[in-house]
């Protein structure tokens, strides 16, 4: 199994090892020369002298197919992608922006093709999602062929899985770019409340602590809600005993499909002001598959989405321009004398509408204009 990726990535080239934050960027002809090593040739001596110094690896006497991947270069842009394996999960959150938990997804043949799609667009980074991916019956499958592909995998996961022994071997013996880790509270009141699980706790800790002896790299997303607000000094000084990078998840927002179940789970002290939106590369160097396939230009913007399954590879072309119309300022935000300074995309604009959320939770309107204009 190969230890370095090589590949194109947004007209860049890098060389990439899985489990690893760092990476190399290589020139063109660098590229190039890796792409045309013949099978059983040893690595080129500049490939040996920087995978010492960059990860302290000995590639001598090894032979370079052994050791390093090379990806194609892709006629598409993309770079990134986020897969729902499935909406389904064991936990059933007050605060989950999936609504309904559907335990729907593709069989294996065309989970198989999608994940060759995927590879084909040119994506060196995938993100495995759901619902809870590793509750799905097909993640081991999904997960192992994404490595195989040459992709730098990211988990999202609520943690409960991660003890058991087959996920352990899996992900040690092919290590994930990273795993991030929600966390639901610092108590097992707090936490089982929220996920409405009782044991949702234990499984957590039980899970985080066997991902830390393995070694895995992990990240915390405290998810800081009404239920566990007085318990954020907690969560972070879990992370910082352990020495784990972490983020805290505050504003709320309403269901993928435009309900406000959501949103009483927000805590009002903690809502933050968001950043200022200045467009981001969703639909165009980036996008998102969900459980049946359809590709979105995001997570939050999925309609209209193009099916990978029955379009193949070639819809893909479709989602710049989606991207382009949905992004537009639209409705009661058109011609905004603020919107050079607000914080929400238009896609979430639109799910907050349809949740008939109050304006504070969204729009900068809620404060009086002259402050915001100064």
């Amino acid at each position: 199994m190969h230890e370095l990726i090589a590949s194109p990535f947004l007209g860049d080239h890098l060389i990439v090892r899985p489990g690893s934050r760092q990476g190399l960027k290589i020139s063109h002809a660098r590229y190039r020369e890796l792409a045309n090593v013949t099978t059983e040739s040893p690595c080129p001596t500049w490939l040996r002298e920087a995978a010492r110094r960059t990860w302290s690896l000995n590639l001598s006497g090894r032979s370079f197919t052994d050791v390093v991947l090379v990806r194609k270069q892709s006629p598409f842009g993309f770079g990134r992608a986020s897969y729902e394996l499935n909406l389904g999960c064991n936990y059933d959150c007050e605060h989950c922006y999936l609504g309904l938990k559907r335990f729907e997804g593709l069989p294996w043949e065309d989970r198989e093709r999608l994940l060759h799609i995927m590879r084909d667009a040119g994506v060196l980074w995938l993100q495995l999602t759901g619902g809870e991916p590793m509750i799905d019956r097909l993640f081991p499958e999904v997960y192992g062929l994404a490595y195989e592909l040459g992709m730098m995998l990211s988990i999202l996961s609520n943690g409960s899985r991660l003890s058991n022994p087959k996920i352990l071997d899996l992900l040690t013996s092919r290590p994930p770019y990273r795993i991030t880790l929600s966390v639901y509270g610092a108590t097992a009141d707090s936490y089982d409340g929220l996920t409405r699980r009782k044991g949702a706790f234990r499984l957590f800790q039980k899970g985080l602590y066997a991902a830390c002896e393995a070694g895995l790299p992990l990240a915390l997303s405290m998810i800081v809600t009404r239920h566990n607000a007085h318990e954020v000094d907690q969560m972070r000084d879990l992370a910082e005993r352990l020495g784990l990078p972490f983020d805290e998840y505050v504003n709320m927002v309403p269901t993928i499909y435009g309900g406000a179940e959501t949103l009483p789970a927000q805590s009002k002290d903690h809502l933050r002001k968001r950043k200022v939106f200045t467009g981001c590369n969703a639909g165009h160097t980036f996008f998102h598959v969900d459980p049946h396939g359809k590709a979105s230009i995001c997570k939050v913007g999925r309609d209209p989405s193009v099916s990978l399954m029955d379009e193949g590879i070639e819809s893909l072309h479709h989602l710049g321009g989606i991207a382009d119309r949905l992004l537009l300022r639209q409705g009661g935000c058109t011609g905004c004398t603020l919107s050079g300074t607000c914080g929400t995309c238009m896609p979430l604009v639109q799910l907050y509408r349809r949740a008939k959320a109050p304006l504070a939770t969204y729009c900068q309107h809620r404060e009086p204009r002259e402050e915001v204009t100064r």
